[in-house]
């Protein structure tokens, strides 16, 4: 128990921050609501889990040694973030809800495949409580971690979807031009935040 309050202190809020991810959960429960962003958060949870068994069992230690491959792919995920947005922007000058603005189970794979972030997250969580883990549950700690990662995942996704859905309630229905603006100028400011916080400008 004393480990799980630990890790919770550490993850929890790492998971609930406003990260790429959970911004285009908010913008596509308030656009299309819950029940049609759970394809969306399928795909990103599900590569989420994968990504979380690869480094648990040893792909952290290939990545470590290539420092550049997480800074390149936060890059990548940057500008795909600036594709859907610009997807959000034109579905509300339309006042329709095209496919781009409809993300689903390959967009959450795409978005969690590029999530620099979310890979450093799991490296991080790995490198602080591999050793507590094992030592706590024995041969299966590396799994008991991926679950409890994947369960919190999961829930707080849930409660981002949700609170786009609510946000949606909230604007103004008739204003669909507003809302694409809203939406696609969240997902643009993060955009900008993993550009200009990438690790990639210190290097060198």
């Amino acid at each position: 128990m004393s480990l799980l309050v630990l890790w919770l202190g550490v993850m929890f809020p790492l998971v609930f921050s406003p990260g790429p991810a959970n911004i285009v959960f908010a913008a596509s429960g308030a656009k299309v609501g819950v029940r049609k962003t759970l394809p969306l958060m399928a795909g990103i949870d599900l590569l989420f889990i994968i990504k979380s068994i690869l480094i648990g069992f040893g792909l952290g230690e290939v990545i470590a040694r290539f420092p550049l491959i997480l800074p390149s792919l936060q890059l990548v995920g940057a500008l795909y973030l600036i594709y859907l947005a610009y997807g959000f922007l034109q579905s509300g000058k339309s006042g329709t809800k095209n496919k781009t603005s409809t993300l689903g189970f390959k967009d959450g794979l795409i978005i969690q495949f590029l999530n620099g972030k979310g890979w450093v997250m799991v490296i991080l969580m790995f490198s602080l409580f591999t050793e507590s883990a094992i030592e706590a549950f024995g041969s299966i700690g590396i799994w008991v971690l991926v679950v409890w990662l994947a369960a919190l995942n999961i829930s707080m996704h849930l409660l981002w979807i949700r609170a786009g859905a609510l946000l949606s309630n909230w604007l103004n229905r008739g204003s669909a031009k507003r809302q694409g603006s809203i939406y696609a100028a969240s997902l643009l400011a993060v955009a900008l935040w993993l550009i200009a916080d990438n690790p990639y400008w210190m290097m060198g």
